[in-house]
């Protein structure tokens, strides 16, 4: 928005925090994607057993879980953190 002068600094502050916050949910999204499609698509030509059971299953079962709440925990504290920078945090 550097070409809008006539935005106000509460605007132009409100306008960064949301590309901030755009950026980590595309980052996020594209780790989501890899681990969702990709990588258990791929896991299935390595052959591999794991407990019994093969690779593929062992990362869309159990992996897959993993990484997911591993997203959530991510965007959480780096969504407070970005918030706390902006001045947008919950009770400020």
């Amino acid at each position: 928005m550097k070409d809008s002068p006539e935005l106000a600094p509460e605007a132009e502050r409100v306008a960064r925090h949301w590309r901030m916050n755009l950026r980590l949910t595309a980052a996020l999204l594209s780790i989501w994607f890899v681990i969702s499609f990709v990588l258990v698509y791929f896991a299935r030509e390595l052959n591999a057993v794991v407990s019994g059971w093969p690779f593929s299953f062992w990362m869309a079962a159990q992996g897959a879980l993993i990484v997911y709440i591993a997203l959530v925990c991510a965007y959480s504290r780096v969504m407070n953190r970005i918030d706390h920078e902006f001045g947008l945090a919950e009770g400020e």
